[in-house]
């Protein structure tokens, strides 16, 4: 019997040994934790052990144990910006964390114009790499994965800003930071890049959302197999995403969309995709995204097909809380789908941030958009929000459209009143429909006096 027992001790031993506490990849040296906010740590251990972290910022001690399934988490409470810090993990192994730092965390995600790098060439792209030395500014960059099912760990580490690293980064995901750091002097930023280039967003949220939702299931079984990246529902959210979600965050920043072209519910797949993100995370947390650029789509310019994508991402506005939409038709390309004019996007994607959540940009920060239009005999006033000092790129706007009851369109001349435009064309006696920049492949001619350009819409 001695004899059995001390094979059977044997036996556990390396068990116990072997058992340490296990971190994600993405609580590592360098990391950035939102500052004054709940922060959950979480990670894997033996069952039944005993773990303490220690928070550098107050050393203070918390202790929890493994669970049966080999798992642990727990809530932290973060001050102020702050750093650099350590986070220690202690239980039959310890883990140090070094260089942490409390400030603000974005999640960037969408496809090739959001992936793309200073390195894969931007505009004034060498002189920007040469001066991004940006220590408190931390890159975290998801690798291209896929799974079929929830994972619950990803690859990576977090970096410091420095020209070698942030060349290989999302140009969007530094300006923004960029400019969030002129601003919230003395806090550092933290950004997690997870996209994919040439990607649909059936990808990006989770299969049982999509399928839950005839209209989206609908519009998912129409995606047709790419050689550059999946499109079965929830393929990149379970490897790329998921694994993410509870890591605390401020807000997330989307730019995707010429993927779903030629889709006519992109509104309800963008609306499903921001729930599901949300329901992961447990909060909603402000959600921005870009407008896709106008682009001469297989040589139709004046399609719609774009632009009814367009017009859907300005509908979800109205349809989601807590989201705002960054235009951008003045900075793109009508003959490249990857327009190189990374700056002004990220910019003004940190405008909307610094206006909405940080006080600190009192200036307008989104385009003017369509609210609602007024009748008066032949003419036809369209009324817009975000429209202080409205003015046209030149003497008029030839992108207004206006309809009577057969739906014909026709093009309507234009006349700026306060926060409206006048619009009339003589074909058109009562009018009840309006249109502007209704094409693939056509550049606003509207702006506020941020000079940001109005989305494109309809009335319909």
């Amino acid at each position: 019997m001695k004899r059995i027992i001390l094979k059977l001790l044997a036996l556990c031993a390396p068990i116990y040994a072997s058992a340490n506490v296990v971190l994600p990849s993405f609580f590592s040296d360098n990391m950035v934790l939102q500052r004054n906010a709940p922060v959950k740590l979480w990670g894997w251990s033996h069952p039944n052990e005993e773990i303490t972290v220690t928070t550098g910022w107050d050393n203070k001690e918390y202790k929890i144990k493994g669970s049966n399934q080999a798992t642990w988490s727990l809530n932290v409470q973060t001050p102020g910006a702050g750093g650099p810090y350590t986070i220690k993990f202690k239980g039959y192994n310890e883990v140090t964390l070094n260089n942490v730092m409390l400030g603000e965390v974005w999640l960037c995600s969408g496809q090739s114009n959001m992936e793309w790098t200073p390195n894969a060439g931007i505009t004034g792209g060498e002189a920007e790499i040469a001066k991004a030395n940006y220590p408190d500014i931390r890159f975290f960059t998801v690798p291209k994965l896929t799974a079929k099912y929830p994972q619950q760990n990803l690859p990576g580490n977090w970096q410091a800003c420095s020209p070698e690293t942030m060349k290989h980064f999302s140009a969007i995901g530094y300006f923004f930071a960029q400019r969030l750091q002129q601003d919230l002097k003395g806090v550092a930023i933290g950004v997690i890049n997870s996209s994919w280039g040439g990607t649909p967003a059936e990808i990006w949220f989770p299969e049982e959302a999509i399928i839950a939702d005839p209209i989206l299931s609908e519009a998912a079984a129409k995606l047709k197999p790419a050689e550059w990246g999946p499109h079965k529902p929830g393929r990149a959210w379970n490897a790329m995403v998921n694994p993410l979600a509870g890591y605390r965050i401020a807000g997330a920043l989307w730019y995707q969309g010429e993927s779903n072209v030629g889709s006519e519910v992109y509104n309800k797949t963008l609306a499903g995709l921001i729930t599901s993100w949300r329901k992961a995370w447990g909060y909603d947390f402000p959600f921005y995204y870009v407008q896709i650029a106008p682009y001469n789509y297989d040589g139709y310019p004046d399609a719609d097909w774009g632009v009814k994508v367009r017009d859907a991402q300005r509908r979800v506005l109205n349809e989601v809380p807590n989201t705002a939409m960054a235009v951008i038709s003045d900075v793109g390309n009508l003959t490249d789908i990857h327009p190189r004019d990374k700056k002004p996007v990220g910019i003004r994607l940190a405008n909307i941030a610094l206006n909405k959540i940080y006080g600190t940009n009192k200036a307008v920060a989104e385009s003017p958009l369509y609210k609602d239009f007024t009748v008066k005999g032949n003419k036809l006033t369209v009324h817009f929000s975000n429209a202080q000092g409205l003015h046209f790129s030149g003497k008029t706007s030839t992108l207004f459209e206006i309809a009577g009851a057969d739906g014909k369109f026709y093009p309507a001349s234009a006349k700026i009143e306060k926060d409206g435009v006048v619009v009339s064309a003589k074909a058109v006696k009562n009018p009840v429909k309006v249109r502007y920049g209704w094409k693939n492949a056509v550049v606003s001619d509207l702006f506020n006096n941020s000079n940001l350009p109005a989305s494109s819409f309809t009335s319909e």
